[in-house]
């Protein structure tokens, strides 16, 4: 996984395909604990999209222009531009994979 900061946010991102931004930080429980499986995701489906993270202390601005007000928050974007945005602390990780399923599908 990337780790995206302001430097290099827009590089990583604004690319064609599909990116999936996992945002968290340190104190958020929940990060913490989905963390591993993201991870385990990004192993399955790395070949198709790329997976980032970004952690939030240090990048608040950056979080918040991206209208990510809670956490954990994953924002799918496609070409460079926002497509999904799931977050909240009832988030699965089934979910996500499930979101990552259907935008390699729309791009088959």
């Amino acid at each position: 996984m990337i780790e995206l900061n302001k430097e290099n946010f827009d590089a990583e991102v604004k690319v064609d395909g599909i990116v999936l931004v996992d945002f968290w930080s340190e104190n958020c429980g929940r990060c913490i604990e989905l963390m591993p499986d993201v991870i385990k995701l990004a192993e399955k489906y790395g070949e198709e999209i790329k997976f980032c993270k970004l952690n939030i202390q240090g990048n608040r601005r950056l979080a918040m222009a991206q209208k990510v007000m809670g956490l954990p928050s994953f924002v799918f974007y496609r070409n460079g531009e926002k497509a999904e945005h799931l977050s909240g602390e009832e988030l699965e990780i089934e979910h996500v994979e499930s979101m990552i399923e259907s935008l390699v599908a729309e791009t088959a």
